[in-house]
Parts: structure tokens; C-alpha cells; sequence
């Protein structure tokens, strides 16, 4: 059994922080849009803005419980076993809008869901108002505006909110950070040659839930000839003496926030070959020399622009951003590569106190391997400050 970190349990007061700053965040993109009621169901969403923390994977693919956030006064959640979420008031059974839960006439459910809607509207004087509307079915969507009400992406609104981190936010992703590089050096020590993809994966996954964490986004974990090309997910794979394994963490740990780190190691004592160590000298590289870009006032547009010059041999497989901002998960935005930019691209300016992760994948198409680095960094008034000081592996540098 692992040693344990600290307790990461936050305070009374810093909760209570942590709570109110995230719904007036909420409010304040609410207010900007004129919305006058939010309406979420996204499970990372209802964790932002009251810290639902109940079933939420299966909530991801069966939205089953809602949440009414008014521009003013106190929420309404329904659907919700707990009876505690910070600033609900009122707890109601939902008018189920799932297959699942409401059976194939989500027509008629989502007319009863509409109709609940305008009342509540009414009821506290938000007559007119647009309504921020999350993940739902587009038929309850259309019922929605079959009424003669007006709908926005409530993702949007969130994701705005979510853009700036408070005091309390960085600490508990600092804690998610600390969680993740405990596991990682588990994982590190277990690392020998017989051991499979899957055994060293289930290592971080047990630190996490012992620590309180969530989930991983994702099984990203390769050894060999399956590091290259990126994301392909572990497997019983054995592990052999002398091959790189990449791994990527997707961590969302204790308090619901991610730690989102990359690193390659050398499986055995054997000396790293000049293919290993090319690869990952150039992902190194990548990632040192964008940190020195990130400041606030920055455009998304000139961080991709001039981010690191990748060599040809590496640019076809390459990763599919730069640069990506993270919280309770992955978030907005996503800064692409300039091979990318005029499909995919969008501007925007960094700011003080995002946080964000930069990537590389370097892997070459007539070459085995490939190396995965990453680091999770916060905006500063001068540049960033590296979360993840994980040490890389001086054996292939």
C-alpha cells in the first residue's frame, strides 16, 4: 500500500469562497448575455456552480437530474439525492427528458418540461429574458422555442465563467496536482519489464480514489510500438525492457479538479537508443520553449504562431493543440497549430490566473516510438508558474 498524501479537505471558509465566487462567475457571463435563467445538466457544469458531485458519469450520458440558476436569488436542483449543494433552496423531482428515465415520447415530457419552465419564469419576474440552456435533447430544445422563449448555449456561459481560476481553485488543483505526481511515482517504481499497460495504469486510478479523487478522462498509457501514433489507449500489453511508455493523466482529482500531465519513461536499464532520445529531446524542447510565450495579454493567435518550429519528420503525427486550458477538466480554449489554424482556429487573449497545459507529442511516421510530454502551468502577472514539476527522464535527455 502507497503512503498517503495530507488530507485535502478544504475549509469551512475556503468552500464557502470557493462556492460564491464560482455562481457569481455564473452570473456575471449571465448577465453579459442577458440571461435571465440557466438551466444545467452537464454534470462538470452542476459541479462548478453548486459542487454536484452525484453519479456523474453515468449524469454525462443520462442527464437525469437539472439545475435552475436564476440571474437572482436561490437555485432550484432538481433530481438530486443530497440535500446540501452550496445556494439550493428548493429541491425538486425533474419532469424526466431521457429516454431512460421518461421513455420514447420525449415530445410530450419535454412539453410538460417547458411549460414548467415559462411558469418559473414568470413566476420571478423573468418574463423576456433568454434562457441559457445546457446539454439537452433538441426536442426538448424545440419545445422550448415552440413556446416563444429564447435560448443560448449554456455551455458558453460556463465556460466563460470557468475561464478565470480564484485563490481556492488553484489550490485545489495544486492538491490535484500533488495527487497525480504521488500515483505517477507509484507507477514509476512499479515500471519493469512483465508488467502490463493496464497493471501500471490501475495504479494512478487506486491513488486518486484513495486521495478522493474522481476519474481519468481517458486510459491514455502506451508502451512500444503503441506510443506512436498517439492515443491509443493501454491494454494487457506486456511491457518489454527497453521500450518507451507514455502516459497522459486526464486526472480529475480531490475537489473535482484535473491534473493533466505527460511524461515518457524507459522500461529497464538498458541505455536509451539515438531514435528515443531524438524524440524526446525535440518534445522536450517544445515545451520549454512555450512556457516562455505564455503571459497574460497574449493572443491565442500569436501563441500559435510563434510557438516552437517543429522539425518536418514529427509534424504529420503532431498532437492536436499547443496549448489548452484546463479547471474542473479539459476547457476553453484550445490553441492549434498553425497547420491548423485557418480550419480550426480561434483568437481570444490570455489572462491572469487561467491555467493551462502545453503539449507535445513528437513521433515520426517511419519510426517505432514516440515520446508524450506535458505541464500544467498558471498564468502570472509576469508569465507562468509550472504546477506539475514532475522530473523528466534524464536517461533520454
Amino acid at each position: 500500500m502507497f503512503n498517503m498524501l495530507p488530507d485535502f479537505t478544504l475549509t469551512k471558509v475556503q468552500k464557502n469562497n470557493l462556492y460564491t465566487y464560482r455562481l457569481w462567475r455564473l452570473r456575471q457571463a449571465m448577465k453579459k448575455a442577458d440571461v435571465g435563467l440557466c438551466i444545467l445538466n452537464n454534470p462538470i457544469s452542476l459541479r462548478y456552480v453548486i459542487d454536484f458531485d452525484e453519479y456523474q458519469l453515468f449524469q454525462s450520458h443520462i442527464p437525469s437530474c437539472y439545475l435552475y440558476v436564476p440571474i437572482d436569488g436561490p437555485l432550484v436542483m432538481f433530481g438530486a439525492t443530497g440535500r446540501n449543494f452550496p445556494h439550493v433552496e428548493d429541491y425538486q423531482r425533474p419532469i424526466f427528458v431521457t429516454v431512460f428515465d421518461g421513455g420514447f415520447d420525449l415530445d410530450r415530457q419535454s412539453k410538460l418540461f417547458t411549460d414548467h419552465v415559462q411558469a418559473f419564469m414568470n413566476e420571478h419576474g423573468l418574463t423576456g429574458m433568454q434562457i441559457g440552456l445546457d446539454r439537452f435533447s433538441p426536442i426538448t430544445n424545440q419545445a422550448i422555442l415552440a413556446k416563444g422563449l429564447s435560448i443560448v448555449d449554456g455551455e458558453v456561459l460556463v465556460e466563460q465563467a470557468k475561464l478565470i481560476k480564484c485563490a481556492e481553485e488553484i489550490l485545489c488543483m495544486q492538491r490535484s496536482v500533488a495527487v497525480a505526481q504521488h500515483g505517477m511515482k507509484q507507477m514509476q517504481e512499479a515500471l519493469q519489464p512483465g508488467v502490463t499497460e493496464n497493471q501500471l495504469w490501475s495504479i494512478l486510478h487506486q491513488v486518486n480514489i484513495a486521495h478522493g479523487g474522481g476519474w481519468l478522462d481517458g486510459r491514455m498509457l502506451a508502451s512500444g510500438e503503441r506510443t506512436n501514433p498517439w492515443l491509443q489507449e493501454a491494454t494487457n500489453k506486456v511491457i518489454c525492457a527497453g521500450e518507451l511508455v507514455a502516459f497522459d493523466t486526464d486526472m480529475v482529482g480531490p475537489n473535482g479538479y484535473i491534473a493533466d500531465i505527460s511524461r515518457t519513461w524507459l522500461c529497464g536499464d538498458e541505455p536509451a537508443t539515438r531514435q528515443q532520445k531524438s524524440a524526446y529531446q525535440h518534445a522536450y524542447d517544445e515545451i520549454h520553449f512555450n512556457i516562455h510565450l505564455i503571459k497574460p495579454g497574449v493572443s491565442f493567435q500569436e501563441l500559435s504562431e510563434g510557438s516552437f518550429n517543429r522539425s518536418d519528420k514529427y509534424r504529420n503525427r503532431r498532437y492536436p493543440t499547443v496549448v489548452h486550458g484546463v479547471g474542473l477538466c479539459d476547457e476553453y480554449p484550445k490553441i492549434y497549430y498553425q497547420e491548423d489554424w485557418h480550419r480550426d482556429g480561434y483568437d481570444g487573449v490570455v489572462h491572469e490566473n487561467m491555467v493551462l497545459c502545453l503539449e507535445s507529442f513528437s513521433g515520426a511516421e517511419d519510426e517505432v516510438e514516440g515520446v508524450k510530454l506535458e505541464t500544467q502551468v498558471r498564468v502570472t502577472a509576469k508569465g507562468c508558474e509550472v504546477m506539475s514539476d514532475y522530473a523528466f527522464e534524464d536517461r533520454l535527455l
